[in-house]
Order: C-alpha cells, then sequence, then structure tokens
C-alpha cells in the first residue's frame, strides 16, 4: 500500500492528507516513493531533470528515476513532497511502508461515473500537453485536437465547444494568460479550460474564478487536480 503524509500548504496553512503516488515497476510490482515527514516544499522553479527523485523496488532492487511527488493546494501552490533517499545500499533511510489506504477521497468532488484517468508522465512540453487532452477526452470533450504548430494565440489544445491552453513552463500562470485564453473562448463561442505545472498567480486565479474558467495543476505523473471551483464542477459534471 501507499505511504500517506499530512501535508500543510505553507502559503495557505490547509492542511491535505497526500498519499504516495503508486506505479509500476518493470517486474510489475507496484512502486510507491517513501514519502519523509518533512515540510513540503513550494515549487517557484523547475527543471526537467531536477524533478525526478530515485526510488528502488522491494521487490526485484530495481532503482530507477520517478516524477517527484507533488501536491496542487487549491490556493494554486504547487507543493514538492520531500521522500526518503534511497542510501548507498539501496534502501530508504527510515522507516517501512505504510499499510494506511492509498486513496484519500476528496470530498469537494463528486463521484462521476466514467473509467478510472489513465495518466501520461511528463517529461517534455509535448508531454504535458499530451497528458492535457487525454485529460479533457476522459472529462467528455470530443475530437480533442492540438495543432501541429502551436498558434499565436497560446492555445494548445481545441475541439467542439473546446479552447484549452498548457502551460508547461517554469514560472506560474499570469492574469494575462488566462484573460487571453477567456477572450479566445469568448470569440468562438468556448469553453474555456486551464493547465499548468507550476500554478497560478494570486489574480490569475481570482480572475478565473470570475470568468468561470477551470484551472487544473499537473504534476509529472501527468494528473491533473483542479485548483478552483469551476475545475471542480467541470469534473463533477463531464463536458
Amino acid at each position: 500500500m501507499a505511504e500517506t503524509v499530512p501535508v500543510r500548504c505553507p502559503s495557505c496553512r490547509r492542511d491535505h492528507l497526500f498519499a504516495s503516488p503508486v506505479y509500476p515497476c518493470a517486474c510489475g510490482a507496484p512502486l510507491a516513493p517513501p514519502l519523509l515527514h518533512a515540510p513540503p516544499e513550494p515549487i517557484t522553479h523547475r527543471t526537467w531533470t531536477g524533478d525526478w527523485v530515485t526510488v528502488r523496488c522491494r521487490t526485484c532492487g530495481r532503482q530507477d528515476h520517478w516524477p517527484q511527488p507533488e501536491l496542487g493546494c487549491p490556493c494554486g501552490t504547487v507543493l514538492r513532497i520531500p521522500v526518503r533517499p534511497v542510501t548507498a545500499h539501496g534502501e530508504p533511510t527510515t522507516g517501512f511502508f505504510s499499510t494506511r489506504p492509498s486513496h484519500i477521497p476528496l470530498p469537494r468532488t463528486a463521484t462521476v461515473p466514467r473509467p478510472s484517468f489513465r495518466p501520461v508522465t511528463i517529461r517534455t512540453a509535448h508531454d504535458a500537453v499530451t497528458a492535457a487532452a487525454r485529460y479533457l477526452k476522459w472529462l467528455g470533450f470530443r475530437d480533442v485536437v492540438q495543432p501541429e504548430v502551436r498558434p499565436s494565440s497560446g492555445i494548445d489544445l481545441r475541439g467542439p465547444g473546446l479552447v484549452a491552453q498548457v502551460d508547461p513552463s517554469t514560472r506560474p500562470a499570469s492574469l494575462r494568460d488566462v484573460e487571453c485564453l477567456w477572450l479566445n473562448g469568448l470569440t468562438t463561442s468556448a469553453a474555456s479550460v486551464f493547465f499548468s505545472l507550476a500554478g497560478y498567480a494570486d489574480d490569475a486565479r481570482s480572475r478565473a474564478d470570475d470568468l468561470g474558467i477551470p484551472l487544473f495543476v499537473m504534476d509529472l505523473t501527468g494528473s491533473p487536480q483542479p485548483v478552483n471551483a469551476p475545475a471542480d464542477e467541470l469534473i463533477s459534471t463531464g463536458a
């Protein structure tokens, strides 16, 4: 079973219970990064090579690099969850995996009768767009496509009645980013959805709330998490 740790957001002081993500090892055994009971670190700068951790499979002993666990707080802050390092002998420095349940229900989201979402691991900016497209299709949007060349409007994904932007950069999405997406949706009578790896500036999130734009943050596992009420509602109702 995956380990869980209590996490307090240093920005808004909100408490969360974080469950370590579970991945399949090459041997087929489930693998969860062992979490360190230490304060989380807000992500203000990203590097593709710096967001991976070494984890040892307790079944076969294989060591591989996996995305470092992250938590998207509803306040817009993205937190890096510390992981126990692997020692020279390949074992975590302390403790064993917890037997607590790997899934912690989120009360703010309603149960949706759809199959489980299958994420796409994010290693490049293109992977981030692919993960967002798969998530939009999971929500019920049809014929979601990515332009071969990113247009000047910044819109990364389109579908009938849909425009979506994916920001894989190392900075939080800005107020201008949100307003440009909204204007594109307004001119085409389409719903607007925003995905970001680094979260959102405070004024950007406030404006998105006013405009009813769903905001999601993505970690490197490719699993979008809602950060505002319109995003929660979209998950509950679907497209």
